[in-house]
């Protein structure tokens, strides 16, 4: 059992769902993304999701998309990121993902990227252009080595492929809330908690809601719902629009408290 599990499992017992919040790491730089991992956990998030910056991440919106672009400016790369997270272990314990594409991955080497990535404490990855199909070398390599494999599921997935995310997903699974991209949006379908409902009833792991969460009112109606709520726009949003400012991580603290 790694730290995304017991960290389910502790909000289960406490009827509690998992508010995740998702940040590019090395947007503005490596050193702020450190500083804004510990508090945003001090500000409440229970499971934090690192972006890994990539030349066409074709599931993120316009706003991930720029956070993207600052950080490949500053030469991030996925061992950068992953690092960073062994840094992050000698002061937190709180669970970590990292959001990559497929090639970066094979790009790294897929048995090394496994093993360092159990050796610096990173609990997941999360990588939207890896079908649930596909992808057999990563879930074995990562399994050994105790690292999650999240798959996503969407408002179009039909029963039978429900069925095979729910077989290779570890650690929880990703529910899409609208077709597209990433993105802040004002309102959310409202057959959601349908949804909801009838894959949590075929899921035998938890069920994290994402794509368009934005603000407080959205995080409490879905949290009825949902095992985890994620939320990654809204917060890329505030650090853009702080870029330069000393009281940046700050803000992004309190946003994250509202949200909790």
């Amino acid at each position: 059992m790694n730290r995304i599990e017991k960290k389910f499992q502790e909000l289960k017992k406490l009827k509690k769902p998992a508010l995740i919040t998702y940040i590019c790491a090395g947007d503005p730089n490596l050193k702020t993304t450190y500083e804004l991992v510990l508090e945003l956990e001090r500000s409440g998030a229970d499971i934090i999701e690192l972006g890994v910056p990539f030349s066409d991440p074709i599931a993120d919106g316009p706003t991930i998309q720029r956070a993207a672009l600052r950080a490949l400016k500053k030469n991030t790369s996925l061992k950068d990121i992953v690092s960073l997270v062994g840094k992050l272990r000698k002061e937190s314990q709180i669970p970590i993902l990292l959001m990559t594409y497929a090639n970066p991955v094979y790009q790294f080497g897929v048995k090394k990227l496994a093993g360092s990535s159990q050796g610096n404490g990173v609990d997941g990855y999360i990588i939207p252009d890896l079908p649930p199909e596909a992808g057999r070398e990563i879930r074995q390599e990562f399994r050994k080595e105790n690292v999650d494999l999240v798959y996503l599921a969407s408002p179009l997935t039909d029963k039978r492929r429900l069925n095979i995310i729910n077989h290779n997903s570890s650690g929880f699974i990703y529910y899409v809330s609208v077709t597209g991209v990433t993105g802040t949006r004002v309102s959310l379908p409202g057959e959601v908690s349908n949804q909801a409902r009838s894959l949590r009833r075929l899921a035998d792991k938890p069920v994290a809601i994402g794509f368009g969460v934005s603000n407080h009112v959205q995080v409490k109606k879905l949290a009825a719902d949902f095992d985890g709520v994620i939320v990654g726009s809204a917060i890329v949003n505030i650090i853009e629009q702080n870029l330069g400012k000393k009281d940046l991580v700050e803000k992004v603290g309190k946003f994250v408290r509202s949200l909790k």
